[in-house]
């Protein structure tokens, strides 16, 4: 195939392996089994590849990895491993751990050296809970670098593109750096300069091709991943979902039958196995009402993950007696959002992935309190939130800024100056008081317990402590903080109107409770024992971190390395000759 030939390719008979997902995880095991010798065919249930990928930080999480070149403390396996002992508690796997810690770094250096993805450091990146016995305070994620979407030749009609709320004007942002240039542009002649330069390109890149050309973040590493794909020849079938698995009469894996764009079926042999990488449940009502205690209807939940995420791929793997973990800690990585107004009428998520760590910036509840250290992960925060609100009730909450804080860094989508306000506050996205009685008026928050929430965190505040929840104690809260606030990076006091507030419910970055896999990636049925010929990767398999949030890029980094592990179980079996024709 040449770099710029169609993604749909006649129908094979049989092929050795089939990888339903176009995300991090399944075109990981895809190319590694292609450059190991494999025939490969990829599926895709959408018309764009990428998955929840290509809507992420492109941030793995990779212990001893071969790209930190500098670490504050030295890393070692010892240490990650007493830190996810820690961070999984009952739920920790030690044969699953030791496989992704082992591969880990041997994923990487593959991808590196064999294919078009490349990683960059993230020196300053640390874990989210570094004081945690074995965590590190830099080091263990890494990043893919930027891409020039133009080498994907005609292929790049096909990318999913980024989450539209959490870009500007479609722009992609690389890093935390070049944010904070956005956020000084008014306040740094070298920041208004760099955000002219990227405005100009960016503004020539719409013009020219009508989406931008400089790839970032997960945006970089689905095209990053998928150039490779097209460089070996790999078939990418889009609109073309997994419609059943089938066994042979031992029970194998041996074919699928795959449903193509014009709605026609057909079936297709598998001579070494299928890899489940379709990305999890989050928008699937049906498991998100069994699983997420606070979505009865399974309604009450809102991701930004891409519509076809909906649980494909546990449900093929049940109808073959594979087994779904149930009874992990939390059944998804949560995150706070906010439902911002479209024309469309459908509102999009924002995720609160940068504002919550800002000084001046306080979460409350209905009640007006709060209710967490708001400059921890969005998991923590998310289950904080999920505390606070109990059961029963909706799960929802307020963040909180006076006028200065909100125009220095914004809050949710809403944007810092020299941006209007106007569009924000007009379609009730953001609310505005005068007093801070008259803006819990309008959220619906209990005004006095609001009023005495804020005084008494603004004592504190004002020597830039904050003695309830000790925002800033955590080295990842000061990482996402601003350095330049001083005392502290994260603290700041709420007292110069007019006051604002914008509404956070629940959202996700991805499912954990996943199909119940081993250490080679291959799925299990109820009795624990493996289902020849199938594999999960990404979010279709449970979670290695038990359910715990450790650090950025514990979804992608066990994906790739998971994905990585099955390709390479497959070939391994394949030069031992062990495949059965199917």
């Amino acid at each position: 195939m040449s770099r710029d030939a169609p993604l749909q390719d006649a129908v094979p008979a049989e092929v050795d392996v089939v990888v339903a997902g176009t995300g991090a995880g399944g075109m990981a095991a895809a190319v590694a089994a292609r450059k190991l010798g494999l025939e490969v065919l990829l599926l895709e249930k959408e018309p764009f590849y990428g998955g929840t990928t290509a809507r992420s930080g492109g941030v793995l999480w990779i212990p001893n990895n071969p790209i930190s070149a500098f670490r504050p403390e030295p890393d070692s396996l010892d240490a990650a491993r007493a830190y996810l002992r820690h961070e999984c508690g009952d739920r920790y796997d030690s044969e699953r751990v030791e496989a992704f810690l082992a591969h880990g770094p041997r994923m990487v250096d593959f991808f590196v050296k064999e294919t078009a993805v490349q990683l960059v450091p993230l020196p300053e990146y640390p874990d989210y809970h570094a004081e945690s016995p074995g965590g590190r305070t830099a080091g263990r994620s890494i990043m893919a670098a930027p891409f020039d979407a133009r080498a994907l030749g005609e292929h790049v009609r096909g990318l999913r593109p980024p989450l539209r709320e959490i870009t500007f004007v479609g722009m992609m942002f690389n890093s935390s750096a070049e944010i904070s240039h956005f956020f000084n542009v008014t306040r740094s002649l070298r920041s208004a300069a760099y955000v002219a330069r990227r405005l100009c390109t960016h503004a020539f890149e719409m013009l020219t091709h009508g989406r931008a050309m400089r790839l970032t973040n997960g945006n970089a590493l689905a095209a990053r991943l998928a150039r490779t794909v097209f460089d070996l020849g790999i078939p990418m079938w889009l609109s073309s979902p997994l419609a059943a698995l089938h066994r042979d009469e031992g029970g194998a894996v041996r074919a699928v039958s795959v449903q193509r764009p014009d709605g026609s079926t057909v079936r297709i042999g598998v001579r070494a196995g299928v890899v489940l990488a379709a990305g999890g449940f989050p928008q699937d009502p049906q498991r998100r009402a069994q699983l997420f205690p606070h979505a009865p209807t399974g309604r009450e939940h809102h991701s930004p993950a891409p519509p076809g995420n909906t649980g494909d791929g546990l449900r093929l793997g049940e109808s073959v007696g594979a087994e779904v973990v149930r009874d992990l800690p939390s059944a998804a990585a949560w995150i706070p959002v906010s439902l911002v107004p479209r024309g469309d009428g459908e509102p999009g998520v924002f995720p609160h992935l940068i504002d919550r760590y800002k000084p001046g910036v306080i979460a409350v509840n209905r009640q007006g309190r709060r209710f967490a250290n708001e400059s921890d992960s969005y998991h923590d925060v998310g289950q904080q939130m999920l505390r606070a609100c109990g059961e029963g009730g909706p799960v929802e909450a307020w963040l909180i800024a006076d006028h200065p804080t909100l125009r220095r860094y914004g809050l949710g989508h809403a944007k810092p100056f020299p941006l209007p306000l106007g569009p924000y506050l007009r379609s009730d996205y953001l609310l505005r008081g005068a007093t801070l009685a008259e803006l819990a008026a309008r959220a619906g928050i209990d005004a006095r317990q609001l009023e005495r929430t804020v005084a008494d965190y603004n004592v504190g505040a004002r020597e830039g402590q904050d003695p309830q929840f000790r925002r800033g104690w955590r080295v990842y809260n000061r990482f996402l903080g601003d350095r330049t606030h001083r005392p502290n990076p994260c603290v700041a006091p709420v007292e110069r109107g007019p006051f604002y507030a914008v509404k956070i419910v629940m959202g996700d970055l991805g499912t954990f409770a996943g199909l119940r896999t081993d250490a080679h990636a291959r799925v299990l049925d109820a009795q624990g024992a493996p289902i020849e010929g199938l594999f999960a990767a990404g979010n279709d398999n449970a979670s290695v971190m038990g359910g715990g949030y450790p650090g950025g890029g514990i979804t992608l980094g066990p994906a790739m390395t998971f994905g990585f592990i099955a390709a390479e179980y497959m070939a391994g079996r394949a030069a031992a000759g062990a495949l059965s024709p199917s």
